[in-house]
């Protein structure tokens, strides 16, 4: 009898890692929940079937953190790796000249190498586990970077080019590797401030008369994307519509993102 399947999400403790977490243990898989949020974590844990899921302190900074989670997520579900969920973010933006030292390294070291971290620390474990699959999110941002998120767009473009790069490296080893392009999703993320304004990200959004996507169409195309074809999955009408114009129309888009910044 096979044994049930397993996936490691990072960022786990709320958000999309949080509704991913729900998704996939419903359908009878076993969760490793790894968060510098050890609380969140365990809220989180709490939100699932007894003794369907373990939790790792992680920092995705740190290479030896990652080895350690993934080792010991290893034995608690049973010797598989199915799913590496590289989803773990931070989202601070604003002007670039604005934007302190700490916070720039800190969108970089978080955004991008901590899913570096992940892809280097999993992929032992994945090419162990037949049908793997890598699984980074990246974001709408990395389809066209709008003004006042450069450090933002530039990690998860890097994400997106990393994802299409190791899709084809790691094939020959049967993993997968595929992404997630959010657009809005109403998660902690949007509790910072936008940029030179009182306001949050998400009341800016709303303002805007921008779309949410609710968590769980994220977390069933999460599911969709593991087990689909696609390198890249578009999440929510904005993901699709700015695709979708960037091909087509990529004139009105930059005359858009430039007016925005008026």
């Amino acid at each position: 009898m096979e044994s049930r399947k397993t996936i490691f999400v990072t960022g786990g403790a709320s958000g999309i890692g949080r509704a991913v977490a729900q998704h996939f243990a419903a359908k009878g898989w076993f969760v490793g929940l790894a968060d510098v949020n050890m609380a969140g974590v365990a809220e989180t844990a709490g939100l699932l079937p007894a003794g369907q899921s373990s939790q790792h302190q992680l920092d995705v900074r740190e290479r030896a953190q990652w080895q350690t989670a993934l080792a010991d997520f290893w034995q608690s579900g049973g010797g598989r790796l199915d799913v590496l969920f590289n989803n773990a973010g931070v989202g601070k933006g604003g002007p670039l000249a604005d934007m302190s030292a700490a916070d720039v390294d800190l969108v970089v070291d978080v955004n991008f190498k901590g899913v570096l971290y992940g892809a280097e620390a999993g992929y032992q474990w994945l090419k162990q586990t037949p049908g793997s699959c890598l699984l980074n999110t990246a974001s709408a941002a990395a389809i066209y970077g709008g003004p006042n998120m450069s450090v933002y767009a530039a990690t998860k473009f890097a994400v997106r080019g990393m994802t299409e790069s190791l899709a084809q490296e790691w094939a020959d080893q049967g993993i997968a590797v595929r992404s997630l392009m959010p657009s809005f999703i109403d998660t902690p993320l949007l509790n910072a401030p936008t940029a030179g304004s009182n306001k949050s990200a998400r009341e800016t959004v709303r303002d805007a008369g921008l779309e949410f996507t609710p968590l769980d169409e994220v977390a069933a195309l999460a599911w969709d994307a593991v087990h689909g074809k696609k390198v890249h999955t578009l999440v929510g009408k904005t993901a699709r519509r700015l695709a979708f114009a960037v091909k087509w129309m990529p004139w009105l888009v930059k005359n858009r993102m430039g007016r925005a910044n008026d």
